[in-house]
């Protein structure tokens, strides 16, 4: 075991932003962004931000809920804000912000948010443990709260 896996680690040191513009490949039968897109690019920002914290590879084992509250369109940039919310001894949960663009106006909507848990894997593809997640904010400290709660809410449904 190295030194930096047992270090804790500030929410701020592995955020991830993703941008992306929605171009018609993207497109549902309704003319909308394709869920199934956005569900990847959140999977992707939600996987980055987790590989940042544990400096490992890391697998998706769990997504909670995905509603998406307002139709992204073509032509909007999509914004992706993902941070660690809560870590376990190999397991870290990610918190991930959608929000769509308006690229001429301006306006934003937030779209979605969705947790996220995936697991850090060594070399031989076993799991390794985390750092500990160093909470500096009241906003940190209540995010981890709930993030704590709702890891416990899922392992009880195992």
């Amino acid at each position: 075991m190295t030194k930096h896996e047992l270090t804790p680690k500030s929410v701020q040191a592995s955020k991830i932003s993703i941008a992306q513009l929605m171009q018609p490949e993207h497109a549902n039968n309704l003319g909308n962004v394709h869920g199934g897109w956005i569900m990847k690019l959140v999977d992707e920002a939600g996987a980055l931000t987790c590989m940042r914290h544990s400096q490992r590879r890391v697998v998706t084992v769990a997504v909670d809920s995905l509603v998406f509250q307002e139709p992204i369109r073509i032509g909007d940039l999509v914004i992706i804000n993902a941070e660690v919310s809560y870590t376990g001894r190999t397991s870290m949960e990610a918190e991930v912000n959608v929000l769509a663009e308006n690229p001429i106006t301006g306006e934003r909507t937030h779209t979605n948010t969705a947790y996220l848990v995936y697991v850090a894997l060594d070399e031989n593809g076993h799991p390794v443990k985390v750092p500990p997640l160093r909470t500096e904010t009241e906003l940190e400290i209540t995010r981890m709260q709930k993030a704590r709660e709702r890891q416990e809410h899922r392992l009880k449904q195992r």
